[in-house]
């Protein structure tokens, strides 16, 4: 089985749901409220990694439904948001969403035929080649810091290529840095792959050890580091990995392990805290839930970091964390080779802090709007939802605002009388959606 984690819900949980406009606009009676409830309780009870939990869990949902809570979700995607945000505070565990997707409730049953497990398969290697299997962005920095932008991890037997490919990319980098701030997990498998080469192949090294439910049973996995390798290894390398606020489940594993190993220097923001491995299941005929499955543990204590987060080493603005570490990885090789000081002096002036707008102007800004809010931090526009999960404004040209690490959306200043009254998400397509200021 891989492990994986299926959607990128930190963003927008209710967002590219699969849900089908049909299914959106079809009544939803109270009948209908109760059945997906207690659907869902009957799945949480099933699969969910601690069963016990899963009784006092589903127990809080039912409350909720008894209360009216649910009363005013007139359609089926409203109700899914709801049920996901109260599966969330009930568990603390972000790895639960809850969506609208009768096509895939549909396909489930089906893909247990060969000919439509191979389709699946097929279009989903089409639209992770469309990502180029989670590989954004390779480089060097200045004075040969070798630099991986990963989205994701892919699943490693299609993006087995990508991957390699990236490996012998970075394999001449006197250090490398993988940014993962932005990360929202994926295939433990290619994490393995990934961290495999950053270790010694002759000798037995244990990277994660999980196990999880499989229709009934229990299972129990341990991942090492690979004996082969399409590319060199960087033993002795140092490595730094990017953390964020967003940096979720994989993504978490891959930076929780390698620091514990001794194998790397995290620097950025506390990461989610989502540890726990998950899966899909059908709802009824059209809804799903996303729900952890197992437990992944580390090689050194057993542990795990499910809703505490990762603590990085440099704890910094996860908006500053690719400078600091550039800086971090030239000074540790001034450290072993003075020839490289010159690289560090030279690039210090491009790596220094940049100036920011006038406190003024970003006080206006800072304020409560719905269901978020916009903090002014030292001199930072910090944007905040959930209450934990956090990034960074940066103020462009006509009242716009850049989403760090974002590329499909931001937002737009809006004034009335001279006063910030409202935010504006304006996403790639057009579409805009306003949250209004509250304080």
């Amino acid at each position: 089985m891989n492990i994986r984690h299926w959607a990128a819900i930190l963003i927008a949980t209710t967002a590219g749901m699969g849900s089908t406009a049909a299914a959106q606009d079809a009544p939803l009676t109270a009948a209908d409220k109760r059945a997906v409830v207690e659907q869902l309780g009957q799945t949480l009870e099933a699969n969910y990694v601690f069963p016990d939990k899963a009784k006092t869990i589903a127990a809080t949902l039912r409350r909720h439904l008894d209360a009216g809570d649910y009363d005013k979700a007139t359609d089926r995607r409203m109700l899914a948001s709801e049920l996901t945000d109260d599966l969330i505070a009930a568990s603390n565990d972000l790895h639960f969403s809850v969506g609208v997707d009768p096509a895939w409730v549909a396909d489930y049953a089906a893909r247990q035929d060969p000919a439509r497990a191979a389709a699946v398969r097929e279009a989903e290697r089409r639209e992770e080649a469309r990502k180029n299997f989670g590989f954004a962005g390779l480089r060097y920095l200045g004075g040969n810091i070798a630099y991986v932008d990963l989205t994701h991890f892919a699943d490693p037997e299609p993006g087995y290529d990508a991957a390699a490919a990236a490996m012998r990319f970075i394999e001449n980098g006197d250090a490398v840095i993988y940014d993962l701030r932005y990360n929202n997990g994926g295939y433990l498998e290619m994490a393995q792959l990934l961290a495999s080469q950053l270790f010694r192949g002759d000798k037995d090294q244990e990277l994660f050890d999980y196990y999880y439910n499989l229709d009934g049973r229990r299972v129990e996995r341990g991942q090492w580091v690979l004996p082969a390798l399409p590319a060199k290894r960087l033993t002795g390398k140092p490595v730094y990995v990017l953390t964020g606020s967003t940096s979720f489940s994989a993504a978490e594993w891959f930076a929780y392990t390698l620091k514990k190993l001794g194998r790397a220097t995290l620097v950025g923001e506390r990461t989610a805290g989502g540890a726990h491995p998950v899966d899909r299941k059908p709802v009824g005929t059209d809804f799903f839930v996303q729900v952890p499955i197992g437990q992944i543990r580390d090689p050194i204590d057993r542990g795990d970091f499910e809703g505490q987060g990762v603590t990085p080493d440099h704890l910094v603005p996860s908006a500053d964390a690719l400078a600091v570490a550039h800086r971090l990885a030239l000074a540790d090789l001034a450290k072993t080779d003075p020839a490289k000081r010159a690289d560090a002096d030279w690039l210090a002036p491009e790596l220094a802090a940049r100036p920011q707008p006038t406190t003024a102007a970003l006080k206006a800004i800072a304020g409560r709007y719905e269901e978020r809010r916009v903090d002014l931090v030292e001199g930072k526009l910090l944007y905040t939802w959930r209450e934990r999960l956090r990034l960074t404004l940066e103020p462009l040209a006509g009242d716009l605002l850049a989403i760090e690490g974002v590329r499909d959306f931001r937002f737009r200043i809006v004034r009335k009388g001279g006063k910030v009254t409202a935010l504006e998400r304006i996403d790639r397509d057009g579409t805009t959606q306003t949250y209004a200021r509250i304080d």
